[in-house]
Parts: C-alpha cells; sequence; structure tokens
C-alpha cells in the first residue's frame, strides 16, 4: 500500500521538493491533499501533476480561481485556515508534511496529532510556540513527530538505536549565514538583497532571513529541546560554513556521532516520509576530496543578539518562546518590506518579550491570546 500524503505548504521550498521526492518514489507515496497559502497559480500545477483527492487554499479571496481551475478534475477544492485544519483528519492520510511558515502551522499540527496521524515536521515555529503542548499530545495520542529539518533529521538519525544510551549534548551546526564575518557596523548597513542570498542553501524568504539574523538557530535549539527531550544547557550551537556535518550528539562516553550529506533538503524529507525505511535516491552525493578542510566556530552572540534571545526565552518557559516568534514574524516582515533595518529587528524582539505579559503555564487559547498581544506589541515598536 502507498502511504498517503498531505502535505502542508506545497508551493513552499520544503513543499516543492517534497512533491520531487513524491514524484521519484510514485510506487510508495501518493498524494490525498495538498494545500497552499496564496501561490494558487502553482498549486493549480501541482493538483493536475499529482491528482490529489483535496486541494485547500488559504486565501480565501483565491478559492474562485481555484475552483474554475480544476472544474474538470475530480478534486474537492476548499478555502480557509480552518479548512486546511480539518483536512488533515482524512481517514485515508498516514502522514501529514507541516511545510506551512511560521505560527500558521500550530493549529493544522496539533488537529494532525489529534486525528492520530503521523507527524513529518517542517514547522519549527510550532514546537517554538508551543512545545510543551505539542509533545504531551504526541505522546498521549501515540504518534511520531519525525524531524525534516536537515538540523534535527541528522540528530534523529544519530539517535536511531541509541535511544538507550544517556545523551551528554546536541550539538547543532549552523552555516552562519550571509553576514557570518561581518562587523557590528556592517551589520547597520546590510541590505535585504544581501540578507536572501544564502551561502549555502535556498529556502523561502522568510527562514533565509531568520538564518541570516541566526534566530532560525535559535528556533531549532528550541525544537530540539522538544524533540529529543534534552533541556536547553545540553544543547550548543555550532558554526560550520560547509553545512556538511548537518549536527552531531555526544554520548556520556565521550563518543560523537555525526551524521554528514550535501545541503539538499530531499533528504531529510525523504527520510521523514518513508521513516524506518531509506528510500534509494538521485541526489548528489558527497565527495570528500571536494572538501580539503571543515571549519567550526563559536557563534558570536554579540553580533547576532537574537541567538541569545531564544536561549533566554527557552529558559524563561512558558509562553515566552511564542512572544519570541510572533515578534521575529513581525519584524521579519517590516524588514522584507524595507521598514526597519536589519540591526533592529533584535530590538524589536527584545523589547516584545520585556513588555508581553508571561504565562508560566499556557493552554491553547493562552497561546492564540500571546501571539495576538505581542504582534500589537512589536507593531507600536516598528
Amino acid at each position: 500500500m502507498k502511504r498517503q500524503l498531505a502535505i502542508l505548504g506545497s508551493t513552499g521550498s520544503i513543499g516543492v521538493q517534497a512533491l520531487e521526492v513524491v514524484r521519484e518514489h510514485s510506487d510508495l507515496l501518493e498524494v490525498y491533499a495538498l494545500t497552499a497559502n496564496d501561490n494558487v497559480a502553482l498549486l493549480i500545477q501541482q493538483v493536475r501533476t499529482f491528482s490529489p483527492e483535496v486541494a485547500v487554499i488559504a486565501n480565501e479571496t483565491k478559492y474562485p480561481e481555484l475552483k474554475e481551475a480544476l472544474a474538470d478534475l475530480p478534486v474537492k477544492v476548499w478555502a480557509g485556515e480552518e479548512a486546511i485544519a480539518q483536512v488533515v483528519g482524512a481517514a485515508p492520510i498516514d502522514i501529514v508534511l507541516t511545510a506551512l511558515v511560521g505560527y500558521a502551522g500550530l493549529k493544522p499540527t496539533l488537529a494532525a496529532i489529534c486525528a492520530d496521524k503521523a507527524i513529518a515536521l517542517a514547522n519549527k515555529e510550532t514546537l517554538v510556540v508551543a512545545g510543551e503542548l505539542v509533545t504531551s499530545l504526541a505522546l498521549e495520542h501515540h504518534v511520531p513527530l519525525l524531524p525534516v529539518d536537515s538540523e534535527h533529521s541528522a540528530i534523529f538519525q544519530c539517535l536511531v538505536g541509541n535511544l538507550h544510551n544517556p545523551v551528554e549534548k546536541i550539538i547543532l551546526t549552523a552555516s552562519g549565514g550571509p553576514f557570518r564575518t561581518k562587523s557590528l557596523q556592517e551589520l547597520e548597513k546590510v541590505t535585504k538583497s544581501q540578507a536572501l542570498k544564502h551561502p549555502n542553501w535556498k529556502m523561502g524568504a522568510k527562514i533565509t532571513i531568520d538564518s541570516a539574523s541566526m534566530i532560525n538557530k535559535g528556533f531549532e535549539m528550541i525544537e530540539a529541546r522538544w524533540l529529543f527531550d534534552v533541556p536547553p544547557n545540553k544543547i550548543e550551537v555550532l558554526v560550520h560554513p560547509q553545512s556538511v556535518i548537518h549536527s552531531m550528539v555526544q554520548f556520556e562516553d565521550g563518543a560523537v556521532i555525526a551524521q554528514l550529506g550535501i545541503p539538499d533538503m530531499r533528504l531529510p524529507i525523504a527520510y521523514a516520509l518513508n521513516y524506518p525505511h531509506r528510500l534509494k535516491n538521485t541526489t548528489q552525493r558527497l565527495d570528500f576530496t571536494r572538501y580539503g578542510v571543515f571549519t567550526f566556530e563559536a557563534p558570536d552572540f554579540v553580533r547576532f543578539p537574537n541567538l541569545s534571545l531564544a536561549f533566554e526565552a527557552i529558559r524563561k518557559g512558558g509562553n515566552m518562546p511564542c512572544v519570541l516568534n510572533a515578534a521575529n514574524e513581525v519584524a521579519v516582515a517590516a524588514f522584507l518590506h524595507d521598514q526597519i533595518l536589519f540591526s533592529r529587528m533584535s530590538h524589536v524582539i527584545e523589547q516584545t518579550m520585556m513588555r508581553a505579559d508571561f504565562l508560566p503555564s499556557p493552554v491553547y487559547d493562552d497561546y492564540v491570546a500571546t501571539d495576538a498581544q505581542a504582534r500589537c506589541l512589536a507593531k507600536d515598536l516598528l
């Protein structure tokens, strides 16, 4: 039987690459549902290529265009964010790939868990915002959270077969982004076009800016804390500009296990979608002769204060990581619309964290309220 997939965010970078994996392994994987936020033109193409049962566009104003374009196909066409949260519960679906951007991934991920669907998690903000809630629900419903981020997939692969061996620390590698060598003075003047040029990875705009500010690595630290039940003081960030070692795990005997590969997201996507079996693929192989040296650096928390703010948020706990994420989403959107300097984003985030109401033991409705309040505070600070 083919695994039936729901791909949430099919028109984004991860969604597009996931469909490449499906195309290459159509004997094992089949698309049941595709959802997109706004890119109706690409969603139409994807539906015509992969023939899902359901297609959902979050932007309801695009519904008539989608419905008309697919009128000749036997596909159900829905619209709205609520429809995305509903489609994940469809009985035939085996695994839900959550590749939505930002806070928008939380509600459908929770709905999929409650529907007892396996989760291939590419939306790190879901665990940043509500990690305790998400992981406790996953345990309650016996639902696997299979990481898709290259770093967390690497950690997951290092831990396979080692689940009973205590972890001394997790080492999250980071490329350092496009501004790794820039001074504080130079960071005051960087442009949007410079920030969108990642040296190693091809990603969407939001995550590329997050990588440039290194808050993305802070988010990944928080995600790792919940995925692998490791406290923040046992998670180390290490800058590795070559992006070949995707992350490492150090065990109590001092042994370090690393997962290596070229920077290609199709590998962790395929591993998550067909876990525990590895799929043969046609991606480029790692040629060690091309790399004379692997280099490593400690991250600079002064030049990249967002990383420090992420550690502060998870140490405080409660709803503070939710505040961090909301403020960052507002700051990144403002930067992408030329409303704020790159170096100013960390100020917006820090001040929002200082002003937001702190809740030590939030429930779902608290996260919703926190997200709304933090966005308002961040917008006032712009």
